[in-house]
This record gives structure tokens, C-alpha cells and sequence, in this order.
């Protein structure tokens, strides 16, 4: 049954909503969106609005790619359908609201170039099995100033603040000023702090079932960077920045529960359960796809490696943040996994449907879950050096079978394209494409973006 435009129509200009801001994750995770007038809502949203499907071939530069033949077959449209239950006020812009839209094709089927559709498909597989999965995610970020040149340069350079608050690490204010915009948003926003590396931050979102978290942390990621841009400042949650500071990383904590919400990641005595070990052994055998959408720039590949605190291998341990997957102490309803490997810049309805259905697939296929490693892992010799570099993760996902038909060849397609497009104008920009230093290519292809 679809929305009621005319009741909900006037349920927001009684709420003083007289904007609504239609909004929809493209696949390089970029917000796109459109300013519905309320007044004419019923008539603005009842057959859309309709997009041009060349949304998802759309570089971070603006340039127009094809994939699944959307050029060639002349730019045809998507339909896009408001989803009532995400409408969120922006208390810091009166009068408007986000509303989160579904993609559909002309022919009313699911678009399967959709992030949020290809979650939502996998969520229903686990379903299936009588399984919810629940995701909390984890995001780390920098507020930049912006430079006469126009780049942008951090907006303090204090080191030794990890864990601090207040004027020392937020001279402006903005950070405090963000975290309440974000508590009025009520998107389950409860804490934040400066992090390792100066005017970097990490604001925690809390778990929930895994639609609403990616709808929450969509939200949460648009809004911030909406927020610190009217401040005066820039946010960027781009993995590697700059070259002489730390990452800034996107960890996802998951877990799955029965449809009454119990938790079926432990055994009742404190050990994990065949459920947990299977989604490990899983999420561990597509580590190398996997890692195409978790980290999924050049500069993402800048920030990994040995001894920094990301992970190296495919491996997992208990309370071990040297490894890719870590198993928190917490048992009970509290038991989980916590999935490392990812930075700021992924695109978040894309990495909880990727690990989702790495861990599906451990699942289905009742898969054995290799050792744990202990100590620290980097030499663990015993698991699979990841990917070191953008190249080679996506030459991982294009041969891995499993999980592209988990997730959906269409969206891979558009992905492949859009990500090997990108590595050949890289390489063709940069002096020494191998290097670890971040360049300038990178700043201007994806700070902006993310």
C-alpha cells in the first residue's frame, strides 16, 4: 500500500516541515537529492520524482561512464519512492526535513543498482532463515579550514588530545555545536570525542537492526558534512587525508538475533555459537572481495597496512585489534563481531550489505571458521595478507562469484566500472602511482565527495 501524500502532506506543514529534502545513496555512496515543495507534495512524489539512471554511472568528477548499458540505452529514468518512516527534521536549517527514498525501475521492480534496494534484498535472505541482523557502526572524520589555494589544511594541530573534549580540540565550537544537531536529529547519535590524530573525530552511533543503521548513519554522514559546511569548515571522512597523520576508519560491530531479538551469536556458556563462527569463517574467505567496497578508493589503500592499527590480514581474534574481525569480550546479548577493515569514505548501505552477505554466504554453506589469532596478528602467517591495493581488491571481487550474485551483478557492474575508471585516471595523473604518500589527485577527486 503506498504513502498517503495527502495526509502526509498536512501532518508536515502542522509540523512546521514546509521542505521536504528527498534523499538517496548513489553507488560511490554520494548523496543525491531533490527539494520537495510540502504545498505540492501530493503532487511532486506521486509518480516519483524521476531521476536519470545516469546518477549511477556519474563519476566523482562529474563524468557520465555506462555500465548495464544505461548510456547506451539512452539514459533512461528511475523512479524514486519516499520511505515516510525516515523523515528527519534538520534542526539547524528550520522548516526542512530529510526523507530517505527507495529506487525503483519505470516497470515498479526493485532497482538493483540501489544500495539501499540490494541491503534491503539481503536483509530478506537472512530473514529467510529466521535470522535479523544488527549492525552498529563506528566513524571517524576530520573538520578541515580550507585553504586560499583551495585545498584544505586541518583545523588544529595538537597531537596528544586522543579521547578529549571541549575548546582545546574544538576551538570553534563546531564539533559541540555538530553533536547537537545530530542529538535533535534523533538518529541514536550518544557520544563523541577528539580522536588519535589532530581535528580528527569519532562520534558513535548506536546499533540497531541493519536498515535503520545504514538509514542512520546515511543520515548521519549527510548531515555533518551539511553542518560543518554552514559553520564554515569542511568534513571529510575520506580514509587517509594526509599523508603525516592517521586514518579514519568506518567499524561495524555485528550480530544476529531470532525475530524476538535474542541474540544467537553465543552458546549460553560464554563461548560463541556455530551461527558466529560460521558468519567469521564467511566473512574471512571474501575478505579480499570484501575490501573493494569497505575501502573503496585509491587513497583507501594508503591507510592500511602492518602495524597501524588497521588490519593486514584475513584473520580474526578474541578482543584482538590487530585482526580484520574482532570478537569483543561482551557474551549474552551483548555478544558480536566487529568488522575493522573499513575507512570513512564507504559508501555505509554497501559495506553492511557486503559483510552481510559474506557472512550469509558462511552461513548458507555451513562454512568452518579457521583458527583465531593471537597476539599481534600482522605476522600471523597462519591468514591471507589483504589486498594492498585498490587494483587488487577489485580483481578479488570480479572473481568472486558468491558474493557478487549475493549482492547484485548490477550493482557490481556500475561498481567495477565507475572504481576502474577512477585507478586508470589515477595512474594516468600521478608520477609514481605506487606511492604511499596521498596526493593531490587524491584531494581533488574525493574530498569533496566524502
Amino acid at each position: 500500500m503506498g504513502t498517503d501524500l495527502v495526509a502526509l502532506r498536512e501532518k508536515l506543514k502542522a509540523d512546521g516541515i514546509d521542505v521536504l529534502r528527498l534523499i538517496y545513496s548513489d553507488v560511490l555512496g554520494i548523496t543525491r537529492s531533490k527539494d520537495l515543495l510540502v504545498s505540492m507534495l501530493d503532487k511532486a512524489a506521486h509518480n516519483g520524482p524521476a531521476f536519470c539512471q545516469g546518477v549511477w554511472v556519474t563519476t566523482t568528477r562529474g563524468g557520465v561512464l555506462d555500465a548495464n548499458n544505461i548510456a547506451s540505452d539512452g539514459l533512461q529514468d528511475l523512479v524514486s519512492k519516499l520511505d515516510p518512516d525516515t523523515i528527519t527534521p534538520m534542526p539547524w536549517e528550520p522548516g526542512v526535513a530529510f526523507v530517505i527514498a527507495d529506487a525503483f525501475n519505470p516497470d515498479n521492480t526493485d532497482n538493483l543498482m540501489s544500495p539501499r534496494s540490494v541491503l534491503k534484498k539481503i536483509i530478506g535472505e537472512y530473514n529467510k532463515l529466521g535470522l535479523q541482523p544488527v549492525v552498529g557502526p563506528e566513524l571517524e572524520f576530520y573538520i578541515a579550514d580550507r585553504t586560499p589555494e583551495g585545498g584544505f589544511k586541518r583545523a588544529h594541530e595538537k597531537t596528544g588530545f586522543v579521547y578529549t573534549t571541549g575548546a582545546a580540540v574544538d576551538p570553534h565550537g563546531n564539533f559541540l555545536y555538530l553533536l547537537r544537531m545530530l542529538d535533535q536529529m534523533n538518529i541514536n547519535v550518544f557520544a563523541g570525542n577528539a580522536e588519535f590524530s589532530p581535528s580528527q573525530y569519532e562520534i558513535n552511533l548506536y546499533h540497531s537492526e541493519a536498515l535503520d543503521a545504514a538509514d542512520r548513519t546515511f543520515l548521519f554522514k549527510t548531515a555533518i558534512k551539511d553542518v560543518i559546511t554552514r559553520r564554515g569548515q569542511h568534513a571529510t571522512f575520506l580514509g587517509k587525508p594526509w599523508s603525516d597523520e592517521g586514518g579514519s576508519g568506518f567499524h561495524l560491530h555485528f550480530s544476529v538475533t531470532d525475530a524476538d531479538g535474542i541474540n544467537k551469536m553465543h552458546d549460553g556458556r560464554g563461548n560463541l555459537s556455530p551461527a558466529a563462527k560460521m558468519l567469521i569463517a564467511g566473512i574471512t574467505k571474501h575478505a579480499n572481495a570484501l575490501t573493494a567496497f569497505t575501502n573503496p578508493t585509491i587513497n583507501s589503500f594508503k591507510r592500511l597496512g602492518p602495524d597501524t592499527l588497521a588490519p593486514y590480514r584475513s584473520n580474526w581474534g578474541y578482543d584482538n585489534r590487530s585482526c580484520m574481525v574482532r570478537v569483543p569480550p561482551e557474551r549474552g546479548q551483548g555478544t558480536r563481531l566487529e568488522i575493522r577493515v573499513g575507512d570513512g569514505a564507504a559508501n555505509p548501505y554497501l559495506v553492511i550489505a557486503a559483510i552481510l552477505a559474506a557472512g550469509l554466504d558462511g552461513i548458507v554453506n555451513e562454512m568452518e571458521c579457521p583458527p583465531d589469532a593471537v597476539g599481534m596478528a600482522y605476522d600471523n602467517e597462519g591468514a591471507e595478507i589483504l589486498p594492498e591495493s585498490f587494483t587488487q581488491s577489485l580483481d578479488a571481487l570480479e572473481v568472486d562469484d558468491a558474493l557478487r550474485n549475493q549482492l547484485s551483478q548490477e550493482l557490481v557492474n556500475v561498481f567495477m566500472v565507475l572504481k576502474r575508471d577512477e585507478i586508470a585516471r589515477y595512474e594516468a595523473a600521478v608520477e609514481d602511482p605506487a606511492t604511499r604518500e596521498v596526493t593531490d589527485w587524491e584531494i581533488t577527486e574525493y574530498a569533496e565527495a566524502y
